[in-house]
Protein backbone atom coordinates (compact mmCIF):
# COMPACT_ATOMS: atom_id res chain seq x y z
CA UNK A 1 0.00 0.00 0.00
CA UNK A 2 1.17 3.51 -0.77
CA UNK A 3 1.97 5.86 1.56
CA UNK A 4 -1.13 8.35 2.05
CA UNK A 5 -0.93 12.02 3.67
CA UNK A 6 -2.30 11.35 7.41
CA UNK A 7 -4.09 14.73 8.49
CA UNK A 8 -4.37 16.06 11.89
CA UNK A 9 -7.98 17.47 12.44
CA UNK A 10 -8.77 20.63 15.01
CA UNK A 11 -11.15 19.27 17.37
CA UNK A 12 -13.73 22.19 16.26
CA UNK A 13 -16.86 22.01 14.44
CA UNK A 14 -15.19 22.20 11.08
CA UNK A 15 -12.51 19.13 12.35
CA UNK A 16 -15.12 16.86 13.49
CA UNK A 17 -17.23 17.21 10.56
CA UNK A 18 -14.58 16.88 8.15
CA UNK A 19 -13.80 13.57 10.37
CA UNK A 20 -17.44 12.09 9.72
CA UNK A 21 -17.28 12.74 6.41
CA UNK A 22 -14.11 10.66 6.01
CA UNK A 23 -15.44 7.76 8.02
CA UNK A 24 -18.48 8.09 5.56
CA UNK A 25 -15.95 7.08 2.58
CA UNK A 26 -14.28 4.08 3.37
CA UNK A 27 -11.43 5.95 5.49
CA UNK A 28 -9.69 5.86 8.80
CA UNK A 29 -9.96 8.36 11.46
CA UNK A 30 -8.10 8.03 14.83
CA UNK A 31 -10.30 9.94 17.54
CA UNK A 32 -9.53 10.04 21.61
CA UNK A 33 -11.70 8.13 23.98
CA UNK A 34 -11.86 8.83 27.28
CA UNK A 35 -9.30 5.61 27.65
CA UNK A 36 -6.79 5.61 24.57
CA UNK A 37 -7.16 6.98 20.93
CA UNK A 38 -9.44 4.81 18.59
CA UNK A 39 -8.56 3.96 14.87
CA UNK A 40 -12.30 4.61 13.51
CA UNK A 41 -14.02 3.14 10.84
CA UNK A 42 -17.36 2.52 10.17
CA UNK A 43 -18.16 -0.64 11.27
CA UNK A 44 -20.44 -1.41 8.11
CA UNK A 45 -18.30 -0.86 5.77
CA UNK A 46 -16.22 -4.10 4.52
CA UNK A 47 -13.63 -2.40 3.26
CA UNK A 48 -12.83 0.29 5.94
CA UNK A 49 -12.81 -2.40 8.03
CA UNK A 50 -10.36 -4.50 6.33
CA UNK A 51 -8.14 -1.51 6.44
CA UNK A 52 -7.97 -1.14 9.85
CA UNK A 53 -6.69 -4.85 10.18
CA UNK A 54 -4.11 -3.93 7.20
CA UNK A 55 -3.28 -0.36 9.34
CA UNK A 56 -2.59 -1.75 12.55
CA UNK A 57 -1.07 -5.14 11.10
CA UNK A 58 -3.87 -7.06 13.14
CA UNK A 59 -4.78 -10.47 12.97
CA UNK A 60 -8.42 -11.05 11.60
CA UNK A 61 -9.43 -13.35 14.46
CA UNK A 62 -9.04 -10.98 17.42
CA UNK A 63 -12.21 -9.13 17.03
CA UNK A 64 -12.60 -4.97 17.51
CA UNK A 65 -14.40 -3.28 19.41
CA UNK A 66 -18.14 -0.88 18.23
CA UNK A 67 -18.16 2.27 19.60
CA UNK A 68 -21.87 4.12 19.37
CA UNK A 69 -23.25 7.43 21.29
CA UNK A 70 -25.91 6.05 23.40
CA UNK A 71 -27.60 2.87 24.42
CA UNK A 72 -29.92 3.20 21.85
CA UNK A 73 -28.03 2.90 19.26
CA UNK A 74 -26.28 -0.34 20.88
CA UNK A 75 -29.50 -1.95 21.16
CA UNK A 76 -29.67 -1.62 17.38
CA UNK A 77 -26.95 -3.97 17.32
CA UNK A 78 -27.16 -5.93 20.06
CA UNK A 79 -29.40 -7.88 22.81
CA UNK A 80 -29.01 -7.06 25.89
CA UNK A 81 -29.84 -9.57 28.70
CA UNK A 82 -31.05 -8.07 32.15
CA UNK A 83 -27.72 -8.15 33.52
CA UNK A 84 -26.63 -5.99 30.57
CA UNK A 85 -28.50 -3.49 30.95
CA UNK A 86 -27.95 -2.93 34.60
CA UNK A 87 -24.55 -2.24 33.36
CA UNK A 88 -25.30 -0.29 30.89
CA UNK A 89 -27.69 1.93 32.11
CA UNK A 90 -25.04 2.58 35.31
CA UNK A 91 -21.54 2.67 33.49
CA UNK A 92 -22.59 4.18 30.35
CA UNK A 93 -21.36 6.44 28.80
CA UNK A 94 -17.86 5.45 29.76
CA UNK A 95 -14.97 2.78 30.12
CA UNK A 96 -17.12 -0.65 29.69
CA UNK A 97 -17.51 -2.73 26.69
CA UNK A 98 -19.92 -4.93 26.43
CA UNK A 99 -20.19 -8.79 24.88
CA UNK A 100 -22.95 -9.01 23.38
CA UNK A 101 -25.10 -11.61 21.09
CA UNK A 102 -25.10 -9.99 17.92
CA UNK A 103 -28.59 -9.10 16.26
CA UNK A 104 -29.20 -10.82 13.15
CA UNK A 105 -29.89 -7.72 11.75
CA UNK A 106 -27.42 -5.23 12.85
CA UNK A 107 -25.63 -5.19 9.80
CA UNK A 108 -22.20 -4.92 11.03
CA UNK A 109 -19.58 -6.26 9.19
CA UNK A 110 -17.98 -9.46 10.01
CA UNK A 111 -14.70 -8.97 10.00
CA UNK A 112 -15.70 -6.37 13.42
CA UNK A 113 -16.90 -9.89 15.17
CA UNK A 114 -13.61 -12.65 13.69
CA UNK A 115 -17.43 -14.22 12.30
CA UNK A 116 -18.87 -14.83 15.77
CA UNK A 117 -22.38 -14.38 16.81
CA UNK A 118 -21.06 -11.54 19.78
CA UNK A 119 -20.20 -8.21 19.80
CA UNK A 120 -18.16 -5.88 21.92
CA UNK A 121 -20.10 -2.58 22.47
CA UNK A 122 -19.20 0.60 24.36
CA UNK A 123 -20.34 4.06 24.40
CA UNK A 124 -17.85 6.25 25.33
CA UNK A 125 -17.60 9.26 27.35
CA UNK A 126 -15.08 11.57 25.83
CA UNK A 127 -16.80 14.76 24.65
CA UNK A 128 -15.25 14.70 21.46
CA UNK A 129 -15.71 11.21 20.73
CA UNK A 130 -19.50 11.93 21.66
CA UNK A 131 -19.64 14.43 19.55
CA UNK A 132 -18.57 12.35 16.29
CA UNK A 133 -20.33 9.62 17.08
CA UNK A 134 -23.64 11.72 17.00
CA UNK A 135 -22.16 13.39 13.69
CA UNK A 136 -21.27 10.22 11.87
CA UNK A 137 -24.70 8.52 13.37
CA UNK A 138 -23.21 5.37 12.98
CA UNK A 139 -21.43 2.52 14.59
CA UNK A 140 -17.59 2.51 14.18
CA UNK A 141 -15.62 -0.05 15.01
CA UNK A 142 -12.34 1.49 16.62
CA UNK A 143 -9.28 -1.00 18.08
CA UNK A 144 -6.87 1.29 19.53
CA UNK A 145 -4.63 3.08 17.05
CA UNK A 146 -1.58 1.89 17.16
CA UNK A 147 0.63 -1.19 15.41
CA UNK A 148 -0.84 -4.40 16.90
CA UNK A 149 0.87 -5.51 19.81
CA UNK A 150 2.35 -2.51 20.65
CA UNK A 151 2.12 0.54 23.08
CA UNK A 152 -1.67 1.70 23.30
CA UNK A 153 -1.45 5.74 22.28
CA UNK A 154 -2.57 7.98 24.65
CA UNK A 155 -1.89 11.51 22.15
CA UNK A 156 -2.22 12.44 18.81
CA UNK A 157 1.15 12.32 18.43
CA UNK A 158 1.62 8.54 19.78
CA UNK A 159 -0.80 7.54 16.69
CA UNK A 160 1.06 9.46 14.43
CA UNK A 161 4.34 7.72 15.46
CA UNK A 162 2.84 4.49 14.37
CA UNK A 163 0.13 4.77 12.19
CA UNK A 164 1.59 8.22 9.54
CA UNK A 165 0.92 7.25 5.90
CA UNK A 166 -1.43 4.76 6.31
CA UNK A 167 -4.22 5.99 7.94
CA UNK A 168 -6.25 9.49 6.43
CA UNK A 169 -6.75 11.42 9.86
CA UNK A 170 -6.35 11.89 13.41
CA UNK A 171 -8.55 14.21 15.65
CA UNK A 172 -6.90 15.69 18.17
CA UNK A 173 -8.43 16.02 21.56
CA UNK A 174 -5.31 16.39 23.83
CA UNK A 175 -4.23 13.51 26.62
CA UNK A 176 -6.54 10.70 27.47
CA UNK A 177 -7.68 11.49 30.57
CA UNK A 178 -8.13 7.63 31.96
CA UNK A 179 -4.90 6.49 29.67
CA UNK A 180 -5.93 2.73 29.87
CA UNK A 181 -7.93 0.76 27.88
CA UNK A 182 -11.75 -0.01 29.13
CA UNK A 183 -13.02 -3.16 30.91
CA UNK A 184 -14.42 -5.99 28.80
CA UNK A 185 -17.25 -7.93 30.14
CA UNK A 186 -19.38 -10.96 28.40
CA UNK A 187 -22.70 -10.47 29.42
CA UNK A 188 -23.81 -13.62 27.30
CA UNK A 189 -23.51 -16.31 30.46
CA UNK A 190 -24.66 -16.18 33.92
CA UNK A 191 -22.76 -15.71 35.61
CA UNK A 192 -20.86 -12.33 33.65
CA UNK A 193 -17.25 -12.82 32.70
CA UNK A 194 -14.64 -10.64 33.20
CA UNK A 195 -12.67 -10.91 29.72
CA UNK A 196 -10.08 -7.97 30.55
CA UNK A 197 -9.57 -5.94 33.37
CA UNK A 198 -9.54 -2.10 32.13
CA UNK A 199 -10.60 1.36 33.01
CA UNK A 200 -13.64 0.70 35.20
CA UNK A 201 -12.54 -1.28 38.57
CA UNK A 202 -14.07 -4.80 38.73
CA UNK A 203 -15.07 -4.49 42.48
CA UNK A 204 -17.33 -0.99 40.61
CA UNK A 205 -18.43 -4.08 38.73
CA UNK A 206 -19.55 -6.73 41.23
CA UNK A 207 -21.41 -4.21 43.25
CA UNK A 208 -23.64 -3.25 40.44
CA UNK A 209 -24.53 -7.21 39.60
CA UNK A 210 -24.57 -8.24 43.32
CA UNK A 211 -22.23 -11.22 42.68
CA UNK A 212 -18.87 -11.80 41.49
CA UNK A 213 -17.42 -11.98 37.73
CA UNK A 214 -16.32 -15.20 36.59
CA UNK A 215 -12.72 -14.84 36.10
CA UNK A 216 -11.00 -15.09 32.19
CA UNK A 217 -10.76 -18.52 30.50
CA UNK A 218 -6.85 -18.08 30.03
CA UNK A 219 -6.81 -21.44 27.64
CA UNK A 220 -9.81 -20.66 25.47
CA UNK A 221 -9.96 -19.01 22.32
CA UNK A 222 -10.04 -15.44 21.79
CA UNK A 223 -13.72 -14.31 22.56
CA UNK A 224 -13.04 -10.15 22.52
CA UNK A 225 -10.57 -7.49 21.69
CA UNK A 226 -7.26 -7.21 24.07
CA UNK A 227 -6.78 -11.06 24.95
CA UNK A 228 -3.48 -11.49 22.74
CA UNK A 229 -1.26 -13.31 25.85
CA UNK A 230 1.83 -10.68 23.74
CA UNK A 231 0.26 -6.80 23.38
CA UNK A 232 0.82 -3.21 24.69
CA UNK A 233 5.14 -4.24 24.06
CA UNK A 234 7.64 -1.79 24.06
CA UNK A 235 10.84 -2.95 22.47
CA UNK A 236 12.69 -2.97 25.58
CA UNK A 237 11.91 -6.90 27.27
CA UNK A 238 10.09 -5.83 30.79
CA UNK A 239 11.05 -7.49 33.85
CA UNK A 240 8.04 -7.29 36.59
CA UNK A 241 7.83 -6.88 40.17
CA UNK A 242 11.28 -5.37 40.43
CA UNK A 243 12.46 -3.16 43.62
CA UNK A 244 15.34 -1.81 41.80
CA UNK A 245 16.87 -2.47 38.77
CA UNK A 246 20.27 -4.12 38.00
CA UNK A 247 23.05 -1.98 35.93
CA UNK A 248 21.38 -3.23 32.44
CA UNK A 249 17.87 -1.68 32.89
CA UNK A 250 16.05 1.60 32.93
CA UNK A 251 13.96 1.64 36.51
CA UNK A 252 9.45 2.51 35.82
CA UNK A 253 9.05 2.77 39.03
CA UNK A 254 5.48 3.48 41.72
CA UNK A 255 5.17 4.83 44.90
CA UNK A 256 7.21 6.45 47.45
CA UNK A 257 9.28 3.42 47.45
CA UNK A 258 10.93 4.51 43.73
CA UNK A 259 11.84 7.92 43.88
CA UNK A 260 14.76 7.19 41.93
CA UNK A 261 13.07 5.72 39.56
CA UNK A 262 14.07 6.86 35.70
CA UNK A 263 9.78 7.84 35.54
CA UNK A 264 7.88 7.04 38.14
CA UNK A 265 4.11 5.62 37.42
CA UNK A 266 2.61 7.74 40.58
CA UNK A 267 4.81 9.44 43.36
CA UNK A 268 2.58 9.15 45.54
CA UNK A 269 0.76 5.81 44.45
CA UNK A 270 -2.37 6.63 43.07
CA UNK A 271 -3.44 4.20 41.19
CA UNK A 272 -5.71 6.45 38.71
CA UNK A 273 -2.76 8.54 38.14
CA UNK A 274 -0.17 5.36 37.43
CA UNK A 275 -3.25 4.23 34.69
CA UNK A 276 -2.92 7.43 33.16
CA UNK A 277 0.48 7.55 32.89
CA UNK A 278 1.02 4.01 32.47
CA UNK A 279 1.25 4.01 27.95
CA UNK A 280 2.88 7.34 27.95
CA UNK A 281 5.54 6.29 30.90
CA UNK A 282 6.10 2.87 28.80
CA UNK A 283 7.26 4.66 25.66
CA UNK A 284 9.12 7.44 27.55
CA UNK A 285 11.38 4.51 29.28
CA UNK A 286 11.35 2.27 26.17
CA UNK A 287 13.27 5.53 24.71
CA UNK A 288 15.78 5.61 27.31
CA UNK A 289 16.84 2.41 27.09
CA UNK A 290 19.77 1.92 25.12
CA UNK A 291 20.26 -1.09 22.95
CA UNK A 292 20.74 -3.99 25.06
CA UNK A 293 19.26 -2.35 28.20
CA UNK A 294 15.90 -3.57 29.80
CA UNK A 295 13.07 -2.34 31.63
CA UNK A 296 12.39 -2.78 35.32
CA UNK A 297 8.84 -2.26 36.66
CA UNK A 298 8.16 -1.72 40.07
CA UNK A 299 5.31 -4.10 41.50
CA UNK A 300 1.66 -2.24 41.32
CA UNK A 301 -1.01 -3.41 43.85
CA UNK A 302 -3.24 -5.68 42.09
CA UNK A 303 -6.79 -3.88 43.18
CA UNK A 304 -8.43 -1.46 41.40
CA UNK A 305 -6.99 0.18 38.22
CA UNK A 306 -3.85 -1.82 39.35
CA UNK A 307 -5.56 -4.98 38.50
CA UNK A 308 -5.86 -3.52 34.59
CA UNK A 309 -2.23 -2.15 35.01
CA UNK A 310 -0.81 -5.31 36.12
CA UNK A 311 -2.85 -7.29 33.02
CA UNK A 312 -1.10 -4.45 30.53
CA UNK A 313 2.37 -4.77 32.53
CA UNK A 314 2.08 -8.73 32.49
CA UNK A 315 1.05 -8.98 28.49
CA UNK A 316 4.02 -6.14 27.31
CA UNK A 317 6.12 -8.35 29.01
CA UNK A 318 4.93 -11.71 28.22
CA UNK A 319 7.00 -13.39 25.53
CA UNK A 320 7.09 -11.84 21.59
CA UNK A 321 5.34 -14.35 18.64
Amino acid sequence: MKPIKTNTLISDFDGIARAAILLSSHALVAFPTETVYGLGADARDDTAVARVFQAKGRPQFNPLIVHVADLAAAERIAIFPDQAMRLAQTFWPGPLTLVLPLRDDAGISPLVTAGMNTVAVRVPEHPLAQELLRKFDGPVAAPSANPSGKISPTTAAHVLDGLSGQIEAVLDGGPCPVGIESTIIGVTEHPARLLRPGGLPVEAIEACLGYPLALPDTGGAITAPGQLKSHYAPDAKLRLNADHPRGDEVWLGFGPDAKEAALNLSVTGDLVEAAANLFHHLRAVDALATAGQGIAVSPVPDHGLGRAINDRLSRAAAPRP
